[in-house]
């Protein structure tokens, strides 16, 4: 016969193998991709370079902006200056990292600002002169991304580059009228990323730039095609899955 001590130690240890040391459940391979992906949301600044340069030949025909008093002939020798007012936007990352050292992610960028070029193509002989173009600013792009596993300073570092496509779309009431455009990216991503006691959330900031070629709308008068390139420094949160 088993004793009664024994029998209150042998039910401690049936309980503690039924309820204290049951294997974990193993997570399905559905939940093992989710948990490679994260959703970010940050704001970014937006510092785009000033660039200047020559109509181009091919406008010479339509130099400046249409207009019945303004007769031109000759070749267009017009230096042009474009300008991006400074302002904020957003950026939106979906991330997908299989190992530190690879990984994908995507990018929408906004922003709204206005393009001026000087002097206003109507009236080169006035150096003050500006056409103001109010544009919204859409970003497409895909890029490689590199999450290393040590950290600097407690935070996680982080790095990507990549390329897509950028869409100037002027606004109804100051875009001129102009037409939409799209123009190529391409761009580099450097910074840090930390999360908050394996709580799924985070916070991220990062200094990124953009380079493309500077956008004229579709009209030869504004075509100078000369590259340019954007600062954006970006701090927001992320959510991983």
């Amino acid at each position: 016969m088993i004793c009664a001590p024994s029998r209150a130690l042998l039910a401690t240890a049936l309980l503690a193998l039924a309820f204290g040391t049951a294997p974990a459940q193993t997570p399905t391979r559905a939940e093992r991709q989710l948990s490679r992906l994260d959703l970010g949301i940050s704001g970014s600044g937006e510092f785009t370079r000033k660039v200047s340069g020559p109509i181009l030949p091919t406008g010479a025909s339509n130099c400046y902006l249409p207009s019945p008093t303004i007769p031109h002939t000759g070749p267009c020798t017009t230096i042009l200056s474009q300008s991006a007012s400074n302002t904020l936007g957003a950026l939106a990352t979906v991330r997908y990292i299989a190992k530190p050292l690879v990984g994908l992610e995507f990018n929408y960028g906004w922003a709204r600002y206005t393009q001026a070029f000087t002097p206003a193509p109507a009236t080169p002989a006035d150096p003050s002169s500006v056409y103001p173009i109010q544009t919204t600013y859409n970003e497409y792009s895909f890029g490689y991304l590199i999450t290393p596993a040590h950290t600097i300073l407690g935070l996680q570092p982080f790095a990507s580059a990549g390329a897509g496509t950028t869409y100037f779309k002027p606004t109804g009431g100051g875009g001129e009228g102009e037409h939409k455009q799209a123009r190529a990216v391409y761009y580099y991503n450097i910074g840090v990323q930390q999360e908050f006691h394996d709580s799924h959330f985070g916070v991220r900031a990062s200094f990124r730039q953009v380079f493309l070629l500077a956008p004229d709308f579709g009209e030869n008068y504004l075509t100078i095609k000369q590259h340019t390139n954007t600062i954006q420094p970006t701090a927001g949160f992320y959510l991983r899955f």
